[in-house]
């Protein structure tokens, strides 16, 4: 028996539309990601949105980029110096995804699981996989998006390892 890397599956070609933006969405549907809820003070209360594209920048100094679509009410809080809180959900999470993904009114989102305010007034989820408060200190402008990069002011961690994941238009 020889061993060796495992054979590589042959890349099958779509059947689907032959554009690029329908072929970029079909291959990001496979891309599996962590799903967060990006919180901020919002001008007449908290506002938070439900987001799969937050990304590690740097370890020092600790910092962190997440997309956020122009058209979404969050992006309107969003300046340099601005605090932002990145709530990490746990696997049991899926419906504050969904409420926060654009399944529930803006008013009512934040009476899906317990939330909490500290000093600062950033909206945390108790039992969040990881919360990180960020300083947006750059936001970068591309296409329908922002990307915005939050220096890491304080970061906490709390049960076991289990995060939600999203593929495909669905939980894993």
């Amino acid at each position: 028996m020889t061993s060796g890397p495992p054979a590589t599956p042959p890349v099958v070609p779509s059947d689907g539309p032959t554009d690029l933006g329908a072929n970029f969405r079909a291959a990001m549907r496979r891309l599996a990601s962590a799903v967060g809820v990006l919180t901020v003070r919002g001008p007449d209360g908290p506002i938070g949105m439900a987001a799969t594209s937050i990304t590690s920048l740097t370890m020092d100094p600790p910092a962190l980029l997440v997309c956020v679509n122009r058209k979404a009410a969050l992006h309107a809080c969003m300046e340099k110096d601005a605090l932002f809180c990145v709530n990490l959900l746990s696997r049991h999470q899926s419906a504050i995804s969904a409420a926060f993904g654009g399944g529930v009114a803006h008013e009512d989102r934040f009476r899906q699981g317990r939330w909490h305010s500290e000093a600062d007034g950033l909206p945390r989820l108790e039992d969040a996989q990881a919360i990180m408060i960020c300083r947006i200190e750059k936001i970068v402008p591309y296409g329908t998006h922002s990307i915005v990069i939050g220096a890491v002011d304080e970061a906490q961690v709390s049960g076991a390892i289990a995060p939600l994941i999203y593929q495909d238009g669905t939980y894993l």
